[in-house]
């Protein structure tokens, strides 16, 4: 085993081996995760799939694996036969979740022979206010591999690393801070890269604006999430659709049980990943209603832990119509009393039409819509959603509370419109179903509903 220091490097001649970014654990100590970038000879990522990390664990050549993590510990396995002929090198990278590197004791690289288990090389690093690091790099030399600690840290956390080789980041990079002399170099933009080919395009996971700044528990389900909701997609061949998604929330009288049990702060954690992965800067519109709508300030991802009870306040008015005593409202907040109490879909509907129309946008548009049931205005549902059959929005709605969803449950199989934009369906135990089922069943429609639209000229 050799022990290297920053800048050393050695020759590599097993022919896979495996990199195991190493700490010491502990109270305040910040989550740490190891990540690979497969680039070219020109230092860049050919597409964001040769980004391997815990939300993308696996390189489509197989070459690459994230192994996932044990305490004080997380590892990547690389077979240095099966990269293609155009990977130059591969980076070795890590992130920290909740504090700096400086705030990691013990930080260490260790290089194993995969087959054999015997350890190749040791490097152990130094960090400051960096929250990204490459920690060393496998690269091409004379026909072989060699091995470089490198030890190179980026304030701007992994989303300044990645978008340095070239990854696309859905999020305005901040400026360099106290760690920039450790940064290394800005290279040129990347060219567009070709389209993969046909029959083996992969998913591509967006990392998200303020993505970084959620707890470690909530990033890590939302990065599950989007890769779920990639694969989603991906059966039914969009893995990298775009879409605009809005996000509507019943706050009539009886779904107050479900906001104070949680419910619907679930609910609402579990499609803000929905946007994440689908809509371009991956915010989303939101609206809630009762008797009247309300447009929220849009659901930004690094919101999330206060949004809901921040904008959706249930119980402001008496069931009997007496207001209680106004509160005072934070800037942005909508005073639910406004809202009411009773069931009016037809005029939210008609609201989120009228945002779309006023704002258009090359995509599609997804609508999210939960209601608790109770629906009684049939007419004037069927008739918003009957005109807005000529429109680049699809209505997902999902029912949660084993009541009456009249015309809802009913679309699917009323005439007369050239394209079925409305889907439906009851999850009145959303809790309890797996993520994979959900994100399956909100996005079963709406990939047909696309091609159809896109045919009939509605959508280009």
């Amino acid at each position: 085993m050799t022990t290297l220091s920053r800048g050393a490097n050695m020759p590599v001649t097993a022919s896979t081996v495996r990199a195991v970014l190493g700490w010491s654990p502990g109270p305040g100590v910040p989550d740490v995760d190891a990540s690979a970038l497969l680039l070219t000879g020109s230092g860049r990522v050919r597409s964001d799939g040769d980004f391997v990390f815990y939300n993308q664990p696996r390189h489509a050549s197989g070459a690459v694996r994230h192994l996932g993590k044990q305490a004080g510990a997380d590892s990547l396995d690389v077979d240095l036969n099966g990269l293609g002929p155009d990977i130059e090198r591969v980076a070795l990278c890590a992130s920290a979740d909740g504090g700096t590197f400086g705030q990691v004791p013990g930080l260490h690289l260790r290089l194993f022979d995969a087959a054999s288990g015997t350890e190749l090389a040791h490097f152990d690093m130094e960090a400051g206010a960096e929250t990204a690091y490459v920690s060393g790099e496998l690269y091409r030399r004379a026909g072989g591999w060699k091995f470089r600690a490198v030890g190179q840290g980026y304030a701007d956390g992994l989303a300044g690393l990645a978008t340095d080789f070239g990854i696309s980041v859905d999020e305005e990079r901040p400026s360099p801070g106290p760690a920039a002399p450790h940064r290394a170099p800005v290279r040129p933009p990347a060219p567009t890269p070709a389209p993969a080919p046909a029959g083996r395009e992969e998913p591509s996971i967006r990392l998200t604006k303020g993505e970084e700044n959620l707890p470690v528990d909530m990033r890590k389900r939302l990065s599950l999430r989007k890769q779920q909701i990639a694969v989603s997609l991906t059966k039914h061949g969009l893995p990298r659709l775009t879409a605009r998604v809005i996000l509507v929330l019943d706050a009539s009288g009886s779904m107050g049980g479900l906001y104070t049990r949680g419910t619907m702060a679930g609910v609402t954690e579990r499609m803000a990943a929905v946007a994440a992965q689908l809509d371009d800067d991956g915010e989303m519109q939101a609206w809630t209603f009762a008797s009247n709508p309300a447009r929220l300030p849009d659901l930004v991802v690094g919101e999330l832990p206060e949004w809901l009870a921040l904008h959706v306040r249930v119980g402001q008015v008496g069931l009997f119509g007496r207001k209680k005593p106004p509160r005072g409202l934070r800037p942005g907040q909508v005073d639910m009393r406004a809202v009411g109490i009773q069931n009016e879909e037809q005029k939210v509907i008609a609201e989120v039409r009228a945002f779309v129309r006023d704002h258009p946008v090359p995509d599609p548009t997804l609508v999210l819509f939960f209601s608790d049931g109770g629906v009684y205005r049939n007419d004037e549902i069927e008739r918003e959603l009957r005109a807005a059959v000529e429109e680049p929005v699809f209505w997902q709605f999902i029912g949660l509370g084993r009541s009456q969803y009249g015309v809802l449950e009913r679309f699917d199989t009323l005439p007369g419109r050239r394209v079925d934009n409305v889907g439906f369906f009851a999850a009145d135990d959303i809790e309890t179903v797996p993520d994979a089922e959900l994100y399956d069943r909100l996005l079963s429609e709406f990939p047909s509903w696309l091609r159809a639209v896109r045919q009939l000229g509605i959508l280009r």
